[in-house]
Formats: C-alpha cells, structure tokens, sequence
C-alpha cells in the first residue's frame, strides 16, 4: 500500500473533516444528512491519516508528487 494522497489533498481532507465535526457537534444537520456526513467526514479523515485512497488506486490517480 504504498502513499497516493499528496500534502495539499491531505489538508483539504483534514479540513473538510473538521467542518463535518463542527456541523455535527454544533447540531446544524440532522437525521439522515448527518449520518451521511458523519461516514464521508470519517473516510476523510482515516485517507488523510493514512495517505491512501482506494478509489485513486482504481482511478489510478495520484497526488503525491515525484521526487526524481
């Protein structure tokens, strides 16, 4: 498993993943919406950690940049 989620694509998931948090604890979304945030805003953050995206391995995309 080897890193495919760049700096830049790692912070913006970090902060979309705090906004989710925000509009869940501050009770801004409700019921069904919240649950789908929640899940997406908890994949963001598990890619983010961990620098690997399977849906940019099928995609075959890659944001980390080369140091050759």
């Amino acid at each position: 498993m080897t890193a495919n989620i760049g700096t830049v694509d790692r912070a913006i998931r970090f902060l979309l993943a705090f906004v989710v948090v925000i509009l869940l604890v501050t009770g801004k979304v409700h019921g069904t919406l919240a649950i789908i945030l929640g899940i997406v805003g908890g994949i963001l953050l598990i890619t983010a950690f961990i620098r690997f995206c399977c849906l940019y391995t099928l995609l075959k995309i890659s944001t980390v940049k080369n140091t050759k």
